[in-house]
């Protein structure tokens, strides 16, 4: 493939060898790639739409996510990187970020980015004499998540696929979730049925190391080791099954430890807080600090209290036992308590600490339950969090029952179960809110 002021460049070079039936395929309308992380379906999706628009005078492309605020550090940025894959030199084509676009100035031919709410929107500004011959589905799991699922895909085919029925292809990209009877794979079962669809399914292994790095590679292997199952769904993109349990991967000789040696306890870093709060269920509190010697965070201290069973407590006082927890935690580590992560539902606690403690950084916690469960699970599973063995009693039981609903997991939609989860919640609350401080003790790819 040869272009004006610009470098020679074969495809083969730049994707991985069970893409090359796909790219000049003309036989199937539906392709879908699956993979675990690193499978380089992205890339070869941003290779894809340039090439499409580059190599037909008359075509245009349509890049589809569920939401428009992830479209532009996601998809529109691989496209991008593709143009300079393959050897083009950017100052031939008009890039526009509002709208999102990417035209070929030789042709005409333009690629559009757009959210899944407002098709209609995108139907408006798509010049109608140029064809609509690719339309791809990025992040296809946030369609049957936060949309209306195989419907919805349906709907957006019929849409784009009017009056180009000869070259008209759809690429569905997606990693498969843990739980076998999500509905995406109900709808990739029926879609594989059909003799207009061919489905790929790639992992890391099917890439050139020297495209991934050595770190990469070390990545996958050191949780390959720690959780296999885990390394089975991410790495591999299998779907493993979702356990009753959630933190199945806690063990008591590698996450449980007896507190720090009273030297290095000056040592610790930033020190959190998360706290889950109730009137007739528990109140908790969780503490942790950032252990930079040994590149993990340590449990340092619990509090626990049970409305129900112990009589229950008003928001003031809640919050005087929280400002003697702080107070007892600074004291232990010559340190001030950095953060603490109070459940967002607390709004009365959280107006209580802010006035007795304003040396306090109150923060209301983040409550995504599936984003939290899924950084903790990250940290058990690099062995990157020790829980304190005599201090927090508590978070150490509900690790061990904390479960998903088993009727919501053969429903392809596991939901936790509200008990035996408030010093879990507390830990969440605590981990989101420290991400952007904790995210680095973990391998690179695992930091979002």
């Amino acid at each position: 493939m040869t272009f004006r002021n610009t470098k020679i460049v074969k495809i083969r070079d730049i994707i991985i060898p069970k893409y090359y039936p796909l790219f000049n395929d003309k036989k199937y309308m539906h392709h879908i790639l699956t993979s675990g992380r690193a499978g380089t379906k992205s890339s070869y999706m941003g290779i894809k739409a340039v090439y499409s628009i580059i190599s037909d005078d008359n075509c245009s492309v349509i890049v589809l996510r569920k939401r428009h605020n992830k479209l532009r550090k996601t998809v529109y940025k691989e496209v991008l990187r593709a143009i300079t894959r393959l050897g083009l030199n950017k100052k031939n084509f008009k890039i526009t970020k509002s709208p999102m676009e990417i035209q070929y100035k030789k042709n005409g031919n333009t690629i559009y980015f757009t959210g899944s709410d407002s098709v209609d929107d995108t139907k408006g500004i798509i010049d109608e004499n140029k064809p609509i011959k690719l339309v791809i589905l990025d992040e296809l799991t946030e369609f049957f998540d936060e949309g209306e699922g195989e419907d919805e895909l349906a709907n957006i085919e019929a849409t784009f696929v009017r009056g180009n029925d000869e070259d008209f292809q759809m690429l569905y990209l997606f990693n498969p979730p843990k739980n076998p009877n999500a509905p995406i794979m109900d709808w990739l079962k029926k879609m594989k049925a059909r003799e207009d669809t061919i489905h790929i399914h790639t992992d890391y292994r099917d890439v050139p190391v020297s495209w991934l790095g050595r770190k990469l590679i070390e990545s996958a292997k050191a949780m390959k080791i720690s959780d296999e199952k885990m390394y089975n769904w991410v790495w591999l993109g299998l779907c493993t099954g979702v356990d009753e349990l959630i933190y199945y991967m806690v063990n008591a000789e590698l996450h449980f430890y007896d507190g720090l040696p009273e030297g290095e306890k000056k040592t610790i870093g930033e020190i959190g807080v998360g706290v889950d709060y109730g009137q007739k269920n528990a109140t908790v509190f969780e503490a942790f600090g950032i252990d930079y010697n040994h590149q993990r965070i340590c449990g340092l201290d619990e509090y626990y209290h049970n409305g129900r069973e112990q009589g229950q407590k008003s928001p003031s006082i809640y919050a005087q036992e929280l400002k003697e927890f702080c107070d007892r935690l600074e004291k232990e580590y010559d340190r001030v308590v950095s953060y603490v992560f109070i459940d967002p539902s607390a709004a009365g606690l959280i107006e209580e600490v802010r006035r007795i403690a304003p040396h306090l950084t109150i923060v209301p916690a983040k409550n995504d339950v599936k984003l939290g469960i899924s950084r903790v699970q990250r940290f058990f599973s690099y062995k990157k969090i020790l829980i304190h063995r005599e201090k927090q009693p508590m978070l150490i039981k509900e690790l061990g029952i904390y479960q998903y609903d088993s009727k919501s997991i053969k429903n392809g939609k596991e939901e936790v179960l509200k008990e035996n989860d408030h010093a879990c919640d507390a830990l969440r609350y605590l981990v989101v809110g420290m991400w952007n401080l904790i995210a680095y003790l973990l391998p690179m790819t695992e930091r979002e």
